[in-house]
């Protein structure tokens, strides 16, 4: 149990949600403008990242090879937005790390009351936090390492991408280059994640790597939705 996070209950998975999620990760994710709209959004909102990675780990036992893709893709690109930030205002990389569509999901109209149809097994699978805790829990020492001190409500000095841009806005740039290596470790660590999906690597991810895909999503959607989930998972020891 990682200790001193503050986390609050969040609403379970709609019916509705979890039949576009269960879709979403049979290949919808490979669909062009599909990843043009999460690039612009740097994946989804707090709420539908920790959402698909929920239904992700429950559906396909923590092998979470498309959000690998995805966040392996969004952290190389924050990094490269750091490596130009020396010929940059503060102010120039805050918009360039800015979300420029709305979430996917949300733009679908999902969210905790949407409705739709989906087999009452495949319900109960996409609620099941089991996975997804069991997966937080074994990469714990690296992503909780890079908590977002906001989202966490705690005395953590690493910033998620929407409050580091927060922090720039309002002229505090104290913990930019900290940031700035936090984002290099997390890129570091996922690329070596996707690459173990590779067959000729298969087995050489550390948990390390495994961690990055959570700090990943963390930092480019938040930490609230991953953070209750987990923290639920700590209290009740059960899927909701």
């Amino acid at each position: 149990m990682v200790q001193g996070l503050s986390t609050t209950k969040q609403n379970p998975l709609s019916s509705g949600e979890i039949n576009f999620l269960w879709w979403f990760s049979q290949g919808s994710i490979m669909d062009v403008q599909v990843r043009r709209t999460l690039r612009g959004a740097w994946g989804m909102c707090d709420r539908h990242t920790a959402a698909w990675l929920t239904v992700e780990a429950a559906f396909r036992q923590g092998f979470m090879h498309g959000p690998a893709v995805m966040y392996t893709d969004l952290m190389e690109r924050a990094l490269r937005v750091f490596n130009v930030a020396d010929r940059l205002s503060a102010r120039r990389l805050a918009r360039r790390l800015q979300s420029r569509s709305p979430c996917h999901v949300c733009a679908m109209g999902l969210g905790p009351n949407s409705e739709g149809y989906v087999p009452k097994d495949r319900l109960k699978v996409g609620r099941d936090l089991s996975q997804i805790r069991r997966f937080m829990e074994e990469a714990s020492g690296f992503w909780h390492e890079t908590l977002c001190g906001r989202c966490a409500e705690s005395l953590a000095e690493g910033r998620c991408r929407m409050h580091l841009c927060a922090d720039i806005e309002q002229g505090s740039l104290e913990g930019l280059e900290q940031n700035r290596e936090m984002v290099r470790r997390i890129a570091h660590h996922i690329g070596r994640y996707h690459e173990a999906f590779r067959w000729e690597s298969h087995g050489t991810d550390t948990a390390a790597d495994r961690g990055a895909l959570i700090s990943a999503a963390g930092w480019c959607g938040g930490w609230r939705g991953l953070l209750s989930a987990y923290g639920i998972g700590q209290r009740t020891g059960g899927a909701e």
